[in-house]
């Protein structure tokens, strides 16, 4: 099972490069890869204690497969999107691990990311479907948009929409990225206003834009995954800077001036061990980490608590765990 989770996890890249990097991109990951160990090594770890995430089982046969990205609202419930058969693909959880409610089935083919926004909407996208909705907090379904321009059929299931961001004028910036290359921007109410970005590993160019943050001020940064680095931008698409030393990340979450990352070594397979790193957005200099493996999503509670999907393998069938970082007086 392991086998054909990693595999699928790397079938989007073997198609755009079927036979790998070459030696040059390879040589060019590992020096990255040991910059990044290297500034980690001069960095304190931030003060959070690990524990796994509990969900207690509502009903026999119950069970949650893949737990794709994991978010939360302003009163401490969490929201996952997961992926397996066994309960609905969003499952909403307290802090005692029940859960409350559950919505979704039958309406995702590929469940990739979910977001709260500001006035306690749920947000998923879809990497295969191209439609993202959105949700009222108790599960009814508010709006959709088909976002389109994918490829068919999709191959592997992996070919549409990896994230969405709220801008503070209200505008959703949407990141999609398994077959294309581009940030589109909407309206609140789901007007496309525009679309920028293409494939390449110039400014303003990704190989898989698979998260997406916008701050106060309206700077875009974009997770551009496969090129190892986090692109900002304005709203307009302009680019403005990048980070290129921290790995490939996975997810974004902004927390106050900071923003934080959920990568891994670029040179080795997804889901191999890695970091949740605290980056100053002024500066781009890293403020703290914690060790944390089968990155994927994140998010920042409102207490400062880290939320991680789908975490560590705990054995037969692979699914993750995911995980959640505590600071000491939490406890």
């Amino acid at each position: 099972m392991l086998k054909t989770i990693l595999y699928l996890l790397w079938l989007p890249l073997l198609a755009q490069n079927p036979n790998g990097p070459s030696p040059e991109v390879r040589a060019k990951m590992e020096k990255q890869t040991a910059e990044l160990q290297a500034i980690l090594q001069k960095t304190p770890k931030s003060p959070l204690s690990q524990e796994a995430f509990k969900v207690i089982p509502p009903q026999a046969g119950w069970e949650m497969g893949m737990v794709s990205w994991v978010t939360s609202d302003k009163n401490g419930l969490v929201y996952l999107l997961q992926r397996g058969e066994k309960a609905d693909p969003v499952v909403v959880v307290n802090k005692d691990g029940k859960v409350v409610r559950s919505w979704g089935k039958g309406m995702y083919t590929m469940p990739h990311a979910i977001r709260v926004d500001p006035q306690g909407n749920v947000w998923t996208t879809d990497a295969a479907s191209s439609m993202v909705y959105k949700f009222s907090p108790d599960g009814k379904k508010l709006m959709e948009i088909n976002i389109g321009g994918q490829p068919a059929p999709c191959r592997n299931n992996f070919c549409s929409t990896t994230d969405i961001a709220f801008a503070p004028n209200g505008h959703l910036f949407i990141s999609d990225g398994y077959a294309n290359a581009r940030i589109l921007e909407y309206t609140a109410d789901g007007k496309k206003i525009r679309e920028w970005g293409e494939p390449g590993t110039g400014p303003g160019q990704f190989r898989l834009p698979h998260s997406i943050q916008v701050d106060e001020n309206g700077i875009v940064y974009v997770a551009d995954r496969e090129n190892g680095r986090i692109q900002r931008f304005d709203m307009q698409g302009k680019f403005l800077s990048e980070w290129d030393q921290y790995g490939k990340t996975f997810g974004l979450k902004l927390e106050k001036d900071a923003i934080w990352l959920s990568t891994q070594p670029r040179n080795l397979p997804n889901l191999s061990p890695g970091w949740l790193i605290k980056v100053d957005r002024k500066t781009g200099k890293i403020l703290g980490y914690v060790e944390a493996a089968g990155n994927h999503g994140m998010d920042v509670m409102m207490n400062g608590t880290l939320l991680q999907a789908p975490g560590p393998n705990n054995g037969p069938p692979w699914i993750g765990v995911p995980q959640i970082y505590k600071k000491a007086s939490n406890h």
